[in-house]
């Protein structure tokens, strides 16, 4: 017992824990429930909803805040605290109570943070779960992705802006990186992110080596191509240091490490990727994604898969190529390609079953799953054995059905097993003789315990002999008073109650004891056999996640097929040439998303190195000028995805980088206006086109004064026709002097988006035409918006006087607009020859000159307007 103002010994071993777990929620386990203490607590009750009270804690301090829940509501509330961006350190009981002398010794068996969350309510079934490590260096940083949840670990180094892309792309939920670095980090890559930091001591080469040589048991890593990335080495070196620090020692389900090269895929900026609205819009809310309308993958690992090919789209022809060959081959055959589907289905989340192997934390449906599931990839590689398609042999050709470990699974676990072992009753009869033997005694103990109370009955001619059972001596005899003289003296007396006495009986005793210890003897074997299976599991994680990645390849193409029939999307030519060419082109977002009944307006679109580099296009506001620029990024996009596209037809050049500058979006949180971020998005394509790259400009220069926009949109648009590259450009615009470039430049055109003027309205026809446009039709929108009709007659009065000055006047642009402003009239009013109202002003303004706003209520407000109002009339 504690002394007075000393600590109680749990208080003191939860003090000692905490101390090695400072900046986590430490999640107490105390018999039936896990406590929380002190400042966690207080967090835990704010986050959790849970009642906060306090007890003493023996300490002079007196009492203690406190807050907990129910052991068997971890997964309820374990969620909502990660979610709600803390670590959490889960301490349980490392002995049982009933044998422990003292206090029972505890310990923390897992650390539980934003990256690093194995527990299905914490991961999104469609998105990967990335913990991300940073090295960084004075000219190249390496990064690490891991997804603990999948076993995946991708690396890849470069510079500042490939890092931010690869964040921007992989959005990890967890980055690590060097203490020293916080302010380098924040300053990079903004506040986004939820961070770690870590002492520098764990980013060293030659520990990160080891650790990684260590964990993939290889003499180098040689093997897996990375050996010639040094600063990505020591960033995947960091994540396994962490894992091992967040209490995950079992990672054998990360088997191999891939690299990921920027020559290897198509490049799009952060901007572009928000700009596009690949998966995620710009405001950051839920909406219409390229994801949402493409995914209709049959699987959690095709839909994973899906989102990395979105965000990271080929640059090989042969490979995009191969991918587009299958999808039309999956057109073709309807059958085998519905099959193939609901196979895949059947699988389950495969990357994830397996992961849970060597944790421990796969229950016995799991592993019947994943029985079922090798199942179905046998039923795949059969049905796929001997087609035409080339890639699809070579990708079946990979998938291994294990079928030791299916055997093995379904010889040991029974058919519909429990949710959990320790429930029991999870293998099969015929496994273990002797629990088949412990399972009778335990099962046939009542009929056992019934044949004896007969027989007792009839030998004693106690009619209503009972038996019964209680914790204190457990089965026991009751005969009622009236019987008591007909008790055998081999009978022993336990207890007396006021109309009856209990005994026991050496017979009844023994077989209590077989039992009561068959219960605990076939919990123990059937843990033993389960672990035994899981041990032989672990030898097959490598090929069951191949299939899991093959399967996720193959609902990816599938799922192309099936977009391609239902949307009415064609194969896209794609070529080592300069020549864009759509024919009837639609934006694959909005036209999933209109009105029934109202049809989208397909579109030609055409640009080359030669005689069509650079599009100039205007048109009215919301005439849809953005959506062709859109569709056109991402038509490329989805080619070299693999994917068919919104077109009756595309020839597609092979491209290597996207680049957008769509619509204004403030950074006001960074302090950057409307106009800093247009001039950063568009310096990041200034500086890294290629004659290969696709350029889509939205608005360059309206984020400043006419002129200047103007003159920056012009420059930009000359530099781009005669950088010598020739990027392909679509570059729309409201400044209407742009057309004046296709008289000055031979490879830019003018293009307009059409409209008709019905009456003093105007339709939107949204069709691209040869052309410039005159008008910006503003005041129309306006107009559409619901602005008064007299700020909108005021505007189509000045709109009148600017055209009228700028026809005649013939001196530059910028003091042609200049003087017209100057010289706009002030509105007419028709003044009368007797102001007979100026009176009145002058009585309502020494009425509103003798109120004391600060004194007055809101009904005498309203009094003193309705006085006013009377005086106006």
């Amino acid at each position: 017992m504690a002394k007075a103002g000393e600590d109680t010994p749990l208080m003191q071993q939860h003090k000692a824990i905490k101390q090695r777990y400072p900046d986590a929620i430490l999640l107490f386990r105390v018999g039936d429930f896990y406590e929380t203490f002190g400042g966690d607590a207080i967090i835990a009750a704010q986050v959790l909803g849970i009642t906060l009270t306090k007890r003493n804690n023996g300490a002079a301090s007196g009492a203690s805040e406190l807050a907990g829940f129910p052991h068997h509501a971890m997964d309820t509330y374990l969620h909502k605290l990660v979610k709600a961006g803390y670590r959490v350190a889960i301490c349980d009981q490392l002995e049982d109570p009933k044998q422990a002398k003292g206090i029972v010794k505890r310990g923390v068996t897992e650390m539980v943070t934003p990256g690093v969350a194995t527990n299905d309510k914490l991961l999104e079934h469609n998105s990967n779960n990335f913990l991300a490590g940073i090295h960084f260096t004075d000219d190249q940083s390496g990064i690490a992705f891991l997804d603990i949840s999948t076993g995946e670990f991708y690396v890849a180094q470069g510079n500042q802006e490939y890092i931010d892309k690869l964040l921007q792309t992989l959005k990890p939920a967890e980055v690590i990186f060097q203490r020293s670095y916080q302010k380098h980090f924040k300053e990079t890559f903004g506040s986004r992110f939820y961070t770690y930091t870590m002492e520098s001591w764990i980013f060293d080469a030659a520990y990160a080596t080891e650790s990684l040589v260590k964990h993939f048991d290889a003499r180098s890593l040689k093997g897996y191509g990375v050996e010639d990335m040094p600063a990505a080495i020591i960033a995947a070196g960091a994540v396994l240091h962490y894992l091992k620090d967040t209490e995950h020692p079992n990672l054998q389900h990360i088997t191999s490490i891939q690299r990921i090269d920027r020559e290897d895929y198509l490049w799009m900026d952060r901007f572009t990727i928000r700009n596009l609205e690949l998966t995620g819009t710009g405001s950051g809310e839920a909406g219409n994604t390229l994801h949402k309308v493409l995914d209709n993958t049959v699987s959690p690992m095709g839909a994973r898969l899906l989102k990395r090919w979105i965000l990271l789209p080929l640059k090989d022809a042969a490979r995009i190529n191969e991918r587009l060959d299958l999808v039309e081959f999956f057109i073709k055959e309807v059958e085998l390609r519905n099959k193939v589907s609901h196979h895949i289905k059947q699988c389950g989340d495969v990357e994830r079953l397996v992961s849970k192997i060597p944790v421990k934390k796969i229950n016995p449906r799991e592993v019947m799953q994943i029985a079922r599931g090798l199942q179905h990839v046998l039923e795949v590689k059969e049905l796929c054995a001997g087609v035409s398609d080339q890639y699809l042999q070579q990708l079946t050709g990979l998938l291994n059905p294990c079928r030791e470990i299916h055997d093995a699974i379904l010889q040991t676990i029974m058919e519909n097993p429990p949710v959990a072992v320790a429930k029991g009753g999870a293998i099969k009869e015929g496994v273990h003789g002797e629990l088949d033997t412990l399972r009778k005694i335990a099962t046939g103990g009542k009929e056992y315990l019934v044949e004896l109370q007969q027989k007792e009955a009839e030998a004693t001619g106690i009619s209503s002999l009972k038996i019964g059972f209680n914790n204190v001596f457990g089965y026991y005899l009751e005969v009622t008073n009236s019987h008591k003289n007909k008790v055998p003296t081999s009978w022993i007396r336990k207890q007396t109650l006021a109309n009856a006495e209990r005994y026991i009986t050496p017979e009844l005793k023994e077989y209590e004891e077989k039992i009561t210890g068959a219960e605990e003897k076939i919990m123990a074997i059937e843990a033993e056999l389960y672990d035994k299976l899981l041990l032989q599991l672990q030898e097959y994680i490598a090929p069951m996640q191949t299939n899991g990645h093959i399967l996720a390849v193959m609902d990816c193409l599938v799922c192309f097929a099936d977009n391609a029939l239902r949307y009415n999307y064609k194969k896209p030519l794609l070529h080592e040439g300069h020549e864009l060419e759509f024919k009837e082109s639609r934006h694959p977002v909005i036209e999933r998303n209109l009105l029934p009944g109202d049809p989208y307006i397909a579109n030609d679109i055409f640009l080359d190195q030669a005689s069509q580099q650079i599009i100039i296009l205007t048109g009215p506001n919301m005439s849809g000028k953005s959506a062709i620029l859109r569709q056109t990024a991402l038509i490329t996009l989805m080619a070299h995805m693999g994917s068919f596209v919104p077109a009756d037809a595309a020839k597609v050049p092979l491209t290597d980088k996207i680049f957008t500058r769509v619509g204004a979006s403030d950074n006001l949180s960074g302090g950057e206006s409307t106009f800093m971020v247009e001039m950063n998005e568009t310096a990041s394509i200034i500086n890294n086109f290629t004659a290969r790259s696709l350029i889509l400009l939205d608005e360059i220069g309206r984020g400043t004064s006419t002129y200047d926009g103007i003159s920056i949109a012009w420059s930009i648009a000359e530099y781009l026709h005669n950088a010598g590259y020739a990027p392909k450009t679509l570059f729309a615009t409201h400044y209407h002097e742009l057309n004046e470039l296709e008289n000055k430049l031979p490879r830019v055109r003018n293009f307009h988006v059409t409209n008709k003027e019905v009456g003093n309205k105007i339709v939107f026809l949204r069709k691209l035409a040869p052309g410039g446009s005159t008008h910006s039709f503003g005041i129309h929108v306006a107009k559409m918006a619901g602005m008064p009709p007299a700020l909108l007659q005021r505007a189509n009065e000045i709109l009148h006087q600017l055209e009228e000055k700028h026809v005649d006047d013939n001196t530059p642009q910028s003091s042609n607009i200049g003087q017209a402003v100057k010289n706009i009239s002030a509105p007419k009013f028709q003044l009368s020859i007797f102001d007979a109202h100026s009176e009145t002003f002058d009585d309502i303004r020494k009425v509103l000159d003798g109120i004391d706003i600060n004194r007055l209520t809101p009904v005498e407000a309203l009094l003193k307007l309705q006085e006013i109002k009377n005086k106006v009339k």
